[in-house]
């Protein structure tokens, strides 16, 4: 299950060296607009100290986290939708991913251009944002042209309805409100999400500080401002360094601790974008242990067991006949399978059994 998180924002607010980080890959950061034309891809771990305890029981040969991916999409700007810079080539881009991390520049630094001469988050932000209205509404009034007319003339229930659902759409683009605060039923968000639309995608806001901020950061003026903005919306914001997390990823897991603590963070803020980016897709993790591999599996949550199974392989749904599951704290607290079985804590669940996030699970099929 391959899902990504868009990294966009502006030229120059410090994406690529998150990118850097992420990946501990090189791409290219250079401190001019477009270094970026082409967008890279890197496949990070989902951080799970679950998979740990599991594996610290189970002994097994090979260790398996469940995985998400990043892209680096090159920096917008003002009138990307109508083609400046290379902005149709990235706003195609950012519609092939799944959630946006946009990252906002909260730190002043002469030597470090900024597109619009000024280092303002907000301003950063609501460009980004109107881009992305633009371009959606664009899209949505195309539609519109090629069936309403034809929908009002045969009087088609599934055109009139697709119609009414395009409409209400319009009409929060055209007050430059992004489409996800517009309230849709089941059946309209089936209809909107065939189109993919760029401000129907979860959103995390990233603010990017110097060193010195970051130790401090709910003292950053430009994070404040940021934070204001977002509650308004009810988005998320992570307040990061993308130069130190750069840094941190450099060193092995041990030096990466101590110079998290020396910092005074329990965790790398790189560890918690990928924690919320997993979380605002509504993902979970089961896991799968024996000797040969400890695995963790993501799924969306409301998945039932043939449906995770088939996540394994194909066969395994089609074929589906039960689920033998041990909750991730039983096992843990009777210190593994035998023991949990012991206690009768081993599940057998059917087709209609709803997965639950940290579930253990060994699946039986036949085909």
């Amino acid at each position: 299950m391959a899902l990504t998180a868009g990294i966009v924002g502006l030229p120059n607010v410090g994406k690529s060296t998150l990118f850097n980080a992420i990946t501990k890959s090189q791409v290219e950061a250079a401190n001019y607009p477009f270094a970026t034309i082409n967008p890279n891809v890197g496949v990070v771990e989902v951080p799970d100290l679950r998979l740990d305890k599991i594996s610290a029981l189970v002994n097994p040969n090979k260790i398996i986290p469940t995985t998400f991916e990043f892209t680096d999409i090159a920096g917008l700007v003002k009138g990307a939708s109508k083609g400046e810079g290379l902005g149709n080539q990235f706003l195609a881009n950012i519609r092939e991913v799944d959630a946006i991390a946009h990252v906002v520049r909260c730190f002043d630094d002469s030597d470090i251009t900024h597109v619009s001469g000024k280092v303002d988050p907000i301003d950063d932000i609501k460009t980004i944002n109107l881009e992305l209205v633009i371009a959606d509404l664009e899209q949505v009034e195309k539609r519109l042209n090629r069936i309403e007319k034809k929908a009002v003339q045969t009087k088609d229930k599934e055109a009139l309805f697709e119609v009414n659902v395009l409409k209400k759409i319009q009409a929060a683009l055209l007050e430059d409100k992004k489409a996800n605060t517009v309230e849709l039923n089941k059946e309209e968000l089936e209809i909107i999400n065939h189109f993919r639309l760029l401000t129907m995608k979860p959103m995390i806001y990233v603010a990017n500080m110097n060193e010195e901020d970051i130790k401090d950061y709910n003292n950053n003026l430009h994070y404040q401002n940021v934070l204001a903005f977002a509650k308004e919306e009810q988005t998320l914001v992570i307040p990061i360094c993308a130069k130190i997390e750069a840094e941190i990823a450099m060193l092995d897991e041990e030096d990466q601790q101590l110079f998290l603590s020396e910092l005074g963070f329990e965790e790398s803020g790189l560890d918690r974008l990928i924690k919320i980016s997993y979380d605002i897709l509504n993902l979970q993790t089961y896991f799968t242990a024996g000797v040969q591999e400890v695995r963790a599996w993501t799924f969306h949550k409301g998945m039932k067991a043939p449906e995770c199974a088939g996540i394994i392989h194909t066969d395994f749904e089609k074929g589906f006949i039960k689920a033998e599951i041990i909750s991730y704290d039983d096992f843990i607290a009777y210190g593994g399978e035998v023991k949990a079985k012991e206690h009768g804590k081993l599940r057998i669940e059917g087709k209609e059994y709803i997965m639950n996030d940290g579930d253990i699970c060994h699946f039986r099929f036949n085909v």
